[in-house]
């Protein structure tokens, strides 16, 4: 890649490709975003670098200042500033440890947090992050998530009955891997990842809460990917009511500058020792500075309803693609909620146990469909150990250019499951 603008990247080859891809769910203003970019590079010109155990600086305080209102919950009052999803992941694990004097964490099954040494332990979307690294750190135990797939039932099960499932295997990890006194906190994106893309049921959360109530465990919810707007809210957390205990940031934040941020409450971050958090480049002024001109934007430019309306547009084409008897029997699920949306695909290559095992359908069909929209002029991703496509498209793309990326994957779809 050469220069982004907008929903547009240019190579040094001289493909121009339209992005649904943003870095990962990272720049969700779409490339270089005027304002954003311009913050940044004002910012250079004043302070770069403020290490934060010395002094704060201005653009740190006021991206404070700017997140307060829009936490999903206003026991959310309490900030630390990194770098890097994992390393709010990192510190959200670290905490959990401290504030609760307790040592297990118990994460979900297909949950993607990173790939440093205690992230990459909590995560579970594939062996592939974390092969060759063991012994991994300890103390961590996986639990069902409320995924149709994973749990080996049909697409057409109950939103109900994946529920019960999941909560009946987490009282069970309860019961026979973790104690409650011994759990520090169960730890959850509210939609998965790189695990599918899959939302997590407002009742498992709900869920959640009520057992992290009830025996003191804490509720760590990772919002690197799915907040800042990428699903229709702020933060995904907000459609279930649901108050995290500790909730981490990242990615969109700052639009493609490194920032995270791992916030708490005061009553619970009070508990932690003068030094035990910290880092070199941990709030970086510049990144701060971008991340403040990210949250303008969002209040300015009416982003989320620019999401709403995008969202109900790509819901609409793929849900026809899905209807269309020439690929229905290879389509086997359409989900997500905003513009974090997926597409997963049935497969001849599972498992026979697996319920999306159909021999007629095409092998490799995720692969070989991103591989053709690139062909066409679409950036556009694969994601967990199933047969998905992700959308992540700028959170500001226009119409037209949503339509023009809808219309390259149904054709692309269309031409693979032909040729079989």
């Amino acid at each position: 890649m050469a220069k982004g603008e907008g929903s547009y990247v240019s190579f040094e080859d001289g493909r121009r490709m339209l992005d649904f891809s943003c870095g990962i769910g990272v720049t969700n203003l779409g490339h270089c975003h005027p304002k954003v970019s311009k913050a940044a590079a004002d910012q250079c010109m004043n302070i770069v670098h403020a290490q934060c155990s010395i002094a704060f600086h201005g653009p740190y305080l006021r991206l404070i200042e700017k997140l307060i209102p829009i936490m999903p919950d206003p026991s959310l009052d309490s900030f630390f500033l990194w770098t890097s999803g994992s390393e709010a992941i990192e510190a959200s694990l670290k905490m959990a440890r401290l504030i609760t004097g307790r040592q297990n964490i118990i994460t979900m099954q297909g949950g993607y947090h990173g790939r440093t040494f205690g992230a990459m332990a909590v995560t579970k979307s594939k062996t592939s992050y974390s092969e060759g690294f063991f012994p991994l750190m300890p103390g961590v135990f996986t639990t069902a998530f409320p995924y149709w797939h994973q749990l080996g039932l049909p697409s057409s099960t109950s939103e109900a009955e994946l529920v019960r499932q999941a909560l009946y295997q987490l009282d069970l990890v309860l019961k026979q891997q973790t104690a409650p006194r011994d759990t520090a906190a169960i730890l959850i994106e509210p939609v998965l990842g790189e695990g599918g893309y899959v939302q997590a049921p407002a009742a498992f959360l709900r869920g959640l809460r009520e057992v992290c109530d009830k025996h003191g465990i804490l509720l760590i919810v990772d919002e690197v990917q799915s907040g800042f707007g990428r699903t229709g809210k702020y933060f995904n957390i907000e459609y279930s009511g649901v108050r995290p205990d500790i909730m981490t940031m990242a990615k969109g934040l700052a639009n493609g500058f490194p920032l995270s941020a791992v916030v708490s409450r005061k009553e619970l971050t009070d508990k932690l020792k003068p030094g035990s958090m910290g880092g070199t480049y941990a709030g970086n002024a510049v990144s701060c500075a971008a991340a403040v001109a990210v949250t303008n934007a969002f209040r300015e430019e009416k982003v989320l309803e620019n999401v709403d309306a995008r969202s109900k547009e790509l819901f609409a084409a793929l849900n026809k693609l899905k209807q269309d008897p020439e690929v229905a029997s290879s389509i086997a699920d359409v989900r997500g909620q905003g513009l974090m949306v997926a597409v997963e695909f049935a497969s001849p290559l599972y498992s026979e146990h697996d319920p999306v095992l159909a021999q007629s359908a095409p092998k490799n069909l995720a692969t070989r469909v991103a591989k053709r929209c690139m062909e066409k002029g679409l950036l556009i991703l694969t994601t967990s150990v199933y047969e998905v496509i992700r959308f992540i498209p700028p959170l500001n793309i226009s119409a037209e250019d949503l339509e023009k990326g809808c219309d390259i994957f149904t054709a692309s779809v269309k031409e693979v499951v032909r040729e079989g």
